[in-house]
């Protein structure tokens, strides 16, 4: 069975011209022709002391949560990955680890977008400069958590071989304005009506493709170095903390890394940053 699915974006609650596909918040199968459905919700922090992120994912029946705390004054890295989600609670308004996090995620303007992949489709909704507020404890220090943050909420029937770079952060422009931003290459990456988002003051802007490359800053990964805009501009990235993990469990085989970092440069439709703090992501898997 082939879906036909072309690309759509939508910032409107309304969800106006919504394909007429199964899509969150109805439920959606759990297989759709050869393809199990894998669905996510991924929480991430970005301030100057403490950066974090936390995810439940679910491929098929397996379910797998996560979760790390950057203590950028202590430069602390301290992370967890398990093979069920018990005792760690993620939403897009609420994140509980038991015993390490302890947070609210209030409310951002939201882009949703479905696209093809494979012989079937993908569906993200993204919730740019939220606020992330609470605390988190590391090896028996309560840090006070009170950052920007994305929610990154997504399902789908991606293709067996999945490969994405992707970058998330927030930040505040030259100007004085709060910015976030989603930038991806790789999946939802249509030249528009992609996924592709930066929040200026909380509202929402698309940008068109992105590419991953450059040099080497400090450790960092050529293709985690830097983000060029086709619009104009471009981000550096200089990595700080490395959360990683590759694994072969027949069926799936996955190898994952997301560091935490700090950004510099200019957005487009923007201009320069005054400062910027997040995640670069390279992850290749078959599913």
């Amino acid at each position: 069975m082939r879906t036909r699915v072309q690309a759509w974006r939508n910032a409107d609650p309304s969800r106006s011209g919504l394909p007429d596909l199964p899509l969150p918040p109805a439920p959606m199968p759990p297989w759709r022709g050869s393809r199990p459905l894998k669905a996510w919700t991924w929480v991430g922090a970005f301030g100057p002391d403490v950066m974090l992120c936390a995810a439940v994912a679910r491929i098929g029946p397996a379910t797998s949560a996560w979760w790390a705390v950057w203590d950028r004054a202590a430069g602390r890295l301290v992370e967890r990955t398990a093979r069920r989600s018990r005792g760690i609670e993620v939403s897009a308004g609420r994140v509980r680890v038991h015993g390490v996090l302890d947070l609210s995620v209030g409310g951002g303007a939201a882009i949703e977008v479905v696209s093809p992949h494979g012989r079937h489709y993908a569906w993200t909704r993204k919730h740019g400069g939220v606020r992330v507020r609470g605390t988190a404890i590391v090896d028996g220090r309560e840090l006070a958590v009170d950052a920007p943050g994305l929610v990154d909420e997504s399902a789908g029937y991606h293709a067996r071989h999945t490969a994405w770079r992707w970058s998330a952060g927030a930040g505040v422009a030259a100007s004085g304005e709060p910015v976030a931003w989603n930038l991806v290459a790789g999946l939802h990456d249509a030249p528009e009506a992609s996924e592709r988002t930066v929040w200026v003051a909380g509202e929402p802007r698309e940008v068109g493709p992105v590419t991953f490359g450059g040099e080497a800053v400090d450790g960092t990964p050529p293709d985690l170095a830097a983000v060029g805009f086709a619009d104009g501009g471009g981000l550096r990235f200089t990595a700080e903390a490395t959360r990683s993990r590759r694994e072969n469990l027949l069926l799936v085989r996955s190898a994952y890394e997301q560091p935490f970092g700090t950004f510099t440069g200019e957005l487009p439709g923007v201009g320069p940053l005054r400062e910027g703090f997040g995640v670069m992501e390279r992850h290749d898997v078959l599913w």
